[in-house]
């Protein structure tokens, strides 16, 4: 069994941080190297890298982008699939059937598209947390936490 962390984009975003100096920046960015020390596996999924990386492409931020390519160079990578679409869809239903949508009607719902990728992981045997600055929506589904407190 692996104990995985898979990245939301709310903790994706601060470690691309454009602005390396920012403080912010700077906590991330050891929060994230901490974590293999700690015997997490950390993970980057599409969805993720899909919100983050649209709001860089449109503000022009190459720097941004350019640290998101290399992240993703340098951790595993989960593509969304068949299954993971068909999971999150009935995510989706399901919230909305017991009244706690995660978002617009006719919006993505990265939230549930993320969930449903933390839950096959976990089918899989393993321990999964998703670090995230939304925990609200998500905790609804899996094991989200606030990215600065995971702790082994």
């Amino acid at each position: 069994m692996s104990r995985i962390v898979l990245l939301d984009s709310g903790p994706l975003g601060i470690v691309t941080n454009p602005k390396a100096a920012s403080p912010l920046y700077q906590e991330g960015k050891l929060w994230l190297q901490s974590l293999p020390l700690k015997g997490y596996i950390v993970m980057l999924p599409e969805i993720a890298d899909y919100e983050v990386r649209r709001e860089l492409i449109r503000a022009g931020k190459a720097t941004g982008i350019r640290r998101l390519d290399e992240l993703k160079s340098q951790i595993p990578y989960r593509p969304l699939t068949t299954e993971v679409m068909l999971l999150a869809a009935q995510l989706w239903a399901d919230a909305r059937k017991r009244g706690k949508p995660t978002a617009e009607p006719n919006a993505l719902d990265g939230d549930v598209i993320l969930a449903a990728q933390a839950i096959l992981e976990a089918k899989g045997g393993n321990e999964v947390v998703i670090a995230t600055t939304n925990v609200g929506h998500l905790s609804q589904f899996v094991d989200a936490r606030e990215w600065r407190s995971i702790q082994q």
